[in-house]
């Protein structure tokens, strides 16, 4: 089989392939000609240089990104053991030992929620703007919780500053106004909650202080980076102009917009865009503890850290200045997919992969429970490429009993996504046969009679529900997928091992079938077995105690 290292100069996140399908050890082809009519990563490089970096420029702001990379230890390689006797969590009756009846609720921080769910930090890279009225909308109707992500005020360009210290800092943004109202107009009061991150540049700009007073955000969260990339956020600018106000307002803008060689090749259209990029960010022990105790001292109610999936120490070092901090929550953040344009080579070969980074923070919980048992673990969550129910049960049963939460960014904003180019094809009667007959309906149904009720199962009791609000597609997509397709199929497979509640979840409701998760079980000590010794005593003790004469 080929190895991964050997194929990355044929990519679909680059638009590159080879020219015969076997490689050499560079992943060249075995015999390369200079008339060649395609191009591999090499050949665009040497035309489109920095460009080849990241996934395909032409699809920047309308895609998201995830490394094709089989890391060898996914959820895949545990099994879910389900049970046949008794039950828990509700009263042993037959009418109501029923999937439908199971409690998934939980909490993110002091945020009571109605799914496990989060969606994790969405800052301003086109796709996630572009798409922020389903997320939101679609979150606050499914009861969970959605974090705004880093750089909103740096990048709205009709956000005001006043020039009062070394840094300019926020006086009103409309576009981050427009996330937080966006999210409370469907939004209970109780269940979820709209989360404002921030990094090296909102904190120069005094981001928390603003939404803490002028929009009364309530729950703030730390960011050190993301699973898809450990350097600052990127996103791509079309025009010279915001190049330039954004290079003033601090931020590294590439190619450099005020040089007068670079304007010129502007004009002259050498250059189709610019890149926008944030700081990495210091910190030490000190400064993080201290900025947790200033920002709970401001009253805000929930203290959250998100971090990407950095080495093993560094992680460790986070995970503990969180539980020092004691902060409400943590996200963990897996290799690699992202929401803009990172790095292609972070994505595949950088930061710690999922299932990986779950073994290492619960073993390191596991360490500070085994310490201190009186230690307050906050509330965590684990994200990364995560999509469907049975990868989210996986990952909550191996959390148990810490990680109570699933983040998840690029699958919502595929239903978003989704659902808003389906309401454009039903709207315009464009859509065709196939699509029709891919959603199941008869052969009788004409494409171009569609409505958007029949489409989307959730849509008419919504709309009875806010019978005087539109809601939008895009947030019916995403409230369908959470509550419809995740919730429900969460609750089946809790229905299965007979557990009713989520908070009854616990490491033996997996089992490990690859010696590769063994390995990894073994290794921090998780106590999840393989599937064949899982058991083997009590398998022995009902075999032994049968009458079988």
């Amino acid at each position: 089989m080929t190895k991964f290292s050997m194929v990355t100069h044929r990519s679909s996140m680059t638009g590159t392939r080879t020219r015969v399908e076997d490689s050499c050890e560079s992943g060249l082809c075995p015999i390369c000609i200079d008339d060649c009519p395609v191009f591999c990563e090499v050949s665009k490089s040497a035309l489109r240089g920095r460009e080849v970096l990241y996934p395909l420029r032409e699809y920047f702001g309308n895609s998201t990104a995830g490394t094709p990379k089989d890391f060898g230890f996914s959820y895949g390689d545990f099994q879910i053991q389900f049970e046949v006797r008794g039950v828990q969590g509700i009263e042993e009756h037959a009418d109501k030992v029923i999937f439908p009846n199971v409690d998934i609720r939980t909490n993110w921080g002091k945020i009571e929620q109605k799914l496990p769910i989060v969606i994790a930090g969405l800052g301003s890279t086109d796709v996630a703007r572009r798409n922020w009225k389903g997320l939101a909308m679609g979150a606050a109707l499914a009861g969970v919780s959605i974090t705004v992500g880093e750089n909103i005020v740096g990048m709205d360009p009709k956000a005001k500053f006043e020039n009062s210290g070394k840094y300019p800092k926020v006086i009103d943004t409309e576009d981050m106004k427009f996330r937080v109202d966006t999210f409370r107009e469907f939004w209970d009061g109780k269940h979820g909650d709209i989360i404002i991150q921030k990094n090296v540049e909102d904190t120069r700009l005094g981001v928390f202080e603003y939404v803490s007073s002028k929009l009364d955000i309530n729950s703030l969260e730390i960011k050190f980076g993301q699973g898809a990339k450990a350097i600052g956020g990127e996103v791509r600018l079309y025009t010279l102009e915001r190049a330039q106000l954004l290079q003033k307002r601090g931020y590294l803008v590439i190619p450099d917009p005020s040089d007068p060689v670079v304007i010129e090749q502007w004009k002259n259209g050498l250059i189709l865009d610019f890149e926008r990029h944030s700081r990495v960010g210091l910190s030490t022990t000190n400064e993080v503890l201290e900025e947790i105790d200033q920002i709970r001292s401001n009253g805000t109610k929930n203290i959250f850290i998100k971090t990407g999936a950095y080495r093993p120490s560094a992680t460790a070092w986070i995970l503990r200045l969180g539980v020092e901090g004691k902060v409400d929550g943590m996200t963990f953040d897996g290799a690699g997919g992202g929401t803009g344009m990172s790095p292609v080579s972070m994505m595949n070969e950088g930061s710690i992969p999922t299932a990986y980074l779950e073994a290492l923070i619960v073993g390191c919980l596991d360490m500070i429970k085994k310490k201190t048992p009186s230690a307050k673990i906050p509330t965590m969550a684990i994200a990364g490429g995560f999509a469907n129910e049975a990868q989210l049960f996986k990952a909550l049963a191996m959390g148990a009993p810490y990680i109570n939460c699933i983040a998840m960014a690029r699958a919502p904003i595929t239903a978003a996504m989704k659902s808003k180019y389906i309401k454009n094809l039903i709207t315009e009667k464009t859509m065709n046969r196939g699509m029709l007959n891919s959603l199941g309906f008869p052969k009788e149904k004409e494409p171009d009679s569609l409505t958007l009720s029949e489409a989307f199962i959730e849509h008419d009791q919504l709309q009875r529900k806010y019978k005087n609000k539109e809601v939008p597609a895009s947030a019916v997509g995403v409230y369908t997928y959470f509550t419809s397709k995740l919730g429900i199929g969460i609750k089946q497979l809790l229905a299965g091992v007979r557990k009713f509640r989520l908070n009854l979840l616990d490491r033996q409701d997996i089992a490990c079938i690859s010696q590769r998760a063994k390995d990894v079980c073994k290794h921090w000590d998780l106590g999840i077995k393989s599937q064949e010794a899982l058991d083997l005593e009590l398998v022995k003790k009902e075999i032994y105690s049968g009458n079988y004469d």
